[in-house]
């Protein structure tokens, strides 16, 4: 591919000096409407790539550290200052990017059937440029400067003084496009709207559409995450511990907050996923997730995420849980913002995540959690948020990108420190259920506590086999999702379960 130049003064009219940026490889050739390989001028985003770097700078911007008031000063500018000064901030790792394979391969096979490949995008040059340098694919780019925003009527324009009318084809993907595709000879349409791509046929030009857009239910459903609402089962971990399961209310309640917790967890999933859009892209398994990989547009995500958090709080109205939502959501954007970055605050955050569940199960119940339910829940929430961690450094380890940020502000000699706290938390979670049963609590609550001893080695067995199965690599990105699907785990539970009627009903084992 020839170099990327600056277009040199002599080269340009009069007319368009000072005008949106411009590069080529000096060739002055301007094709006209007879010539067979005109060149091929397409957009970037939602079209060369499945999201928009704007949206995509602006996110970065905001999760970058440098707050809403750094975000909102820059809203005041006008369009073309607003992008260049996010992709100043922000940067753009092209290589990253979830480009369009079908749109590069056209593309590629046009290059060498002699077409010349244009970038025409309204994005900021500093994009632009980091995008035609990645694909070495372009030999043109004409893009916005910092004082003129290249989009629809602007775009047409600025190719039509460089090529002339009906002197290129454009491949666009939505309505911004139009005053382009009037202009053009021939018409490429990308994952359009299907009135935009009527539209497009109607001016007479020849028309290609490529729609291999996916289904938005899917990716959405996909980036709710489903599977994790298995975490939110911890509501219902109160109302167990007092066996109460004969309770109508405390069931009612405990399944309000469930649901509660599974809509407004689905929305801060897709929330961080927003935010942790550039990091998951350098991750081994996040990469596919709907946001990272660009089936799931940030517009709709984050559409969804309010529709999401609206239901969820809803539904803990009317469980009487509001407060527990709300304290949830706080902790949990406090996490995706802030918390994450700093070493053991994150471990300790998730902890207190999994531990507001519990405290919330036995508020809508009635069955309060004791401390000794809590200090026992704690240190076990604190193994299974080191387990996460541990298992995410040890999957980065073993993978080709060792340079990944999604270490969170750990480094690899803390490794072994992280796998020492983490059995340490542990075996204090074993601890403080043996000092449990010989309490005048248990001795109240069960007819034979010395029974509940059993549940003790139970359980260590059971931590321990989590930490087996994160040191052997193969440790879900959530331990208590890993737990869920784990079969051992349900053989266990019932058997706690069992263990737990029993010293109830006063049967001893010895």
């Amino acid at each position: 591919m020839a170099q990327l130049l600056p277009l040199r003064p002599d080269e340009l009219s009069s007319q368009y000096i000072g005008r949106p940026i411009a590069w080529n490889d000096g060739d002055s050739h301007v094709p006209d409407e007879r010539d067979q390989k005109r060149p091929i001028c397409v957009n970037l985003n939602g079209t060369l790539v499945k999201t928009d770097t704007l949206v995509e700078g602006l996110i970065g911007v905001l999760s970058s550290g440098r707050g809403l008031a750094t975000l909102a000063g820059m809203l005041t500018l006008g369009r073309a200052a607003l992008k260049q000064r996010v992709a100043e901030i922000a940067g753009c790792a092209a290589d990253l990017l979830p480009y369009n394979s079908t749109v590069l391969a056209y593309l590629r096979e046009k290059r060498q059937e002699g077409h010349r490949i244009v970038l025409a995008t309204a994005a900021d040059a500093g994009v632009a440029k980091a995008v035609a340098d990645h694909l070495e694919l372009f030999d043109e780019v004409i893009c916005s400067d910092g004082a003129h925003n290249l989009k629809g009527t602007a775009k047409a324009a600025a190719l039509v003084e460089r090529f002339g009318t009906k002197g290129f084809d454009y491949v666009g993907n939505d309505r911004s496009d139009l005053p382009v595709w009037r202009e053009a000879a021939g018409s490429v349409t990308v994952n359009a709207r299907r009135s935009v791509t009527q539209q497009v046929r109607e001016l007479g030009s020849p028309t290609t559409t490529f729609d291999s857009a996916a289904q938005l239910a899917p990716a959405l459903l996909r980036a709710m995450r489903p599977h994790q609402w298995s975490k939110n089962l911890l509501v219902f971990v109160p109302m167990i511990a007092a066996l109460a399961l004969t309770q109508t209310s405390a069931w009612v309640g405990a399944i309000l907050l469930f649901l509660s917790l599974s809509a407004t967890a689905s929305a801060l999933y897709i929330v961080n996923d927003t935010l942790d859009v550039s990091s998951d892209r350098r991750h081994p398994r996040k990469c596919l997730r709907p946001v990272a990989s660009g089936a799931l547009p940030i517009p709709a995500a984050l559409t969804a995420s309010m529709m999401l958090l609206a239901i969820g709080l809803a539904l803990a109205w009317a469980a009487g849980s509001i407060l527990v939502i709300v304290a949830y959501a706080v902790l949990s954007l406090a996490y995706s913002l802030w918390l994450k970055r700093y070493p053991l605050v994150d471990v300790f955050a998730l902890a207190a995540l999994y531990t507001v569940r519990v405290l919330g199960g036995g508020l809508v119940t009635g069955y309060q959690a004791s401390v000794w339910l809590l200090a026992f829940s704690g240190f076990t929430f604190l193994s299974l948020a080191l387990v996460k961690r541990v298992g995410e450094m040890l999957a980065i380890e073993r993978s080709a990108n060792k340079h990944s940020n999604s270490r969170r502000g750990y480094r690899p000699c803390d490794l072994p420190l992280l796998q020492i706290l983490g059995c340490a938390a542990t075996f204090s979670s074993s601890i403080v259920l043996t000092l449990f049963i010989t309490t005048h609590a248990a001795i109240q609550d069960y007819r034979a506590p010395e029974t509940l001893t059993l549940v003790v080695p139970i359980i260590l067995f059971w931590q321990c086999r989590l930490w087996l199965a994160t040191v052997r690599g193969n440790m879900h990105d959530d331990p208590i999702v890993y737990t869920v699907f784990d079969w051992v785990t349900w053989p266990v539970a019932a058997t706690i379960l069992g263990v737990m009627l029993f010293a109830q009903s006063g049967i001893y084992f010895w």
